[in-house]
């Protein structure tokens, strides 16, 4: 669909907690529209009075619809009191669920923030992960590349995807930009500071080889410029002048099982935050 076509929205996500779940949630209800396209602002650890009117102020200066889960009381009314002052719609995603179970179960709602994540937050983790690798492969959604635990890049066949869903397995949101010659990387690739991006690649030969088993799988011509020796190492060679210009660490991917490339990237990834912390 036309990117002008898109209906464009503010969404708030707004949580005493991570974020993950009102998230979740939002994501998966924005799959059922094809036409509308959510800035997020999401609003996480709001657990104070100062922290809800720096919520509301951010609400109106950019007036949009509001997810929340937050439990204490006297801070939801005062979200909602503000977003009714507002106009602008404001639901607690989990208050329907919550309330029926209560019922179902006659038991009482434990009120703590957070508290839906002291058994799951592993799981949603990893749900969100995936999610964001399956809408960020292969150069899809670069807009909100800032979002990404990880970014990797490399020319075609050098086990991009795969690599990037087991990452994702792990809980590491994971965006993946093929290299392809002639072709304009993503200006967001550049302008982010937050993703470790990380290069990709492979001995010549046997990327010229992987290539033909594909197009062979394909019952494509074989004779193209994605097969060339020549060509590929021109490729290899370009890819790698670009990871030592803006010193991105690189795995030569050539002998190494997906495992193995994921566990080197994860080593990089935990050093990186333990360096940030």
């Amino acid at each position: 669909m036309n990117e002008t076509s898109l209906k464009s929205f503010h969404l708030h996500l707004v949580s005493d907690s991570t974020g993950e779940t009102v998230g979740i949630v939002a994501r998966a209800s924005l799959v059922q529209f094809e036409s509308v396209e959510a800035k997020e602002h999401l609003w996480s650890m709001v657990r104070t009075e100062n922290q809800v009117q720096e919520v509301i102020d951010g609400i109106e200066e950019n007036p949009g619809f509001v997810l929340y889960t937050i439990v204490n009381e006297d801070l939801r009314n005062l979200l909602e009191d503000g977003c009714r002052k507002l106009q602008v719609p404001c639901i607690a995603v989990l208050d329907p669920v919550v309330a029926e179970l209560g019922a179902h179960l006659d038991a009482k709602i434990l009120a703590q923030p957070g508290r839906q994540h002291i058994m799951d937050a592993e799981y949603f983790s990893r749900i969100e992960a995936m999610h964001f690798v399956l809408s960020h492969d292969d150069g899809q959604s670069t807009r909100d590349l800032e979002q990404a635990d990880v970014v990797l890049l490399g020319v075609s066949r050098t086990s991009k995807t795969p690599t990037s869903i087991y990452l994702a397995n792990r809980g590491i949101k994971t965006a993946n930009i093929p290299i392809v010659p002639g072709s304009e990387l993503p200006e967001e690739l550049f302008a982010t500071n937050g993703p470790l991006i990380i290069g990709l690649t492979k001995d010549p030969k046997r990327l010229v080889e992987i290539r033909r088993q594909r197009l062979r799988m394909l019952d494509q011509d074989e004779e193209t410029d994605y097969v060339d020796l020549d060509m590929v190492s021109k490729e290899i060679n370009d890819a790698r002048r670009l990871f030592t210009k803006h010193d991105w660490p690189v795995i030569n991917v050539s002998r190494k099982s997906i495992e193995e490339t994921a566990a080197t990237i994860i080593q990089l990834y935990n050093r990186r935050r333990e360096q940030d912390s």
